[in-house]
């Protein structure tokens, strides 16, 4: 039987996802967190293996992990038809320094690995690189993004290149790790990929803990809830 928990706020479209995920999998039990601090205990619980944030806020769930983990960090997993790739970092507190990133690059790249996938990683700036000189923010975002690329080149065998503002070409060459500038640029390209343009994501996965931890968006529909049931259930049952 595997154990799953998930948080249950304002939005009760947690509460469908259940119910069909419930009939697909006979061998689930499913709890519920009605609370951060529930939820947190969930994730430390060895008895559970896999948590899904559900609907509940997030600050107070990763501030509290912060403070047990000293290397969290988190990538968003969409999967479409013709798409499939981790989106990082989407914390807007999150990827504020080219040293966090390239931690952030090695997990997903290890995620992926794990799953037989070979890792093909872009890495984005704020401006194109003949953009260089337009503002000191957009020459400083540049500069990170060409020494991210070559720590990563230098640090790891993953497959890497700097596609700097050019997400759709990243997209298109089939890029399936997209690192953007920070946090916030990652979470605004997530909420218009999948909130607003309806792109399949399954959550985020979070690494630096030893528990599968799924972390959604609050304003997620039946279907996202869903996806992020099914990755928890796969990822436990690996």
């Amino acid at each position: 039987m595997t154990k799953i928990t998930i948080g249950l706020g304002e939005n009760k479209s947690v509460l469908s996802a259940c119910e069909l995920f419930r009939k697909e999998n006979e061998d689930v039990e499913i709890t519920f967190a009605d609370n951060d601090d529930d939820l947190v205990k969930a994730i430390l619980d060895d008895e559970i293996d896999g948590v899904v944030r559900g609907s509940l806020p997030a600050s107070s769930v990763m501030k509290q992990l912060n403070g047990k983990f000293t290397d969290i960090s988190r990538a968003t997993y969409i999967n479409g038809k013709n798409v499939e790739f981790l989106l990082t970092p989407v914390g807007i507190d999150e990827g504020m320094s080219v040293e966090e990133k390239l931690r952030i690059a090695v997990h997903c790249g290890e995620f992926l690995e794990k799953q037989s996938k070979k890792v093909k990683i872009a890495v984005m700036a704020s401006g194109r690189k003949g953009d260089y000189g337009r503002s000191e923010e957009i020459s400083k975002s540049i500069d990170e993004s060409e020494e991210l690329t070559r720590l990563i080149k230098e640090n790891t065998h993953f497959e890497v290149k700097n596609h700097y503002i050019l997400i759709e070409k990243a997209i298109k060459e089939n890029c399936n790790v997209i690192i953007a500038p920070n946090g916030i640029i990652g979470n605004i390209i997530f909420r218009s990929l999948v909130l607003v343009n309806s792109w399949p994501s399954c959550g985020a996965v979070t690494f630096g803990i030893n528990k599968i931890y799924i972390d959604t968006s609050r304003d997620q529909n039946t279907n996202g809830y869903l996806r992020s049931l099914k990755l928890a259930y796969k990822l436990a049952n690996i």
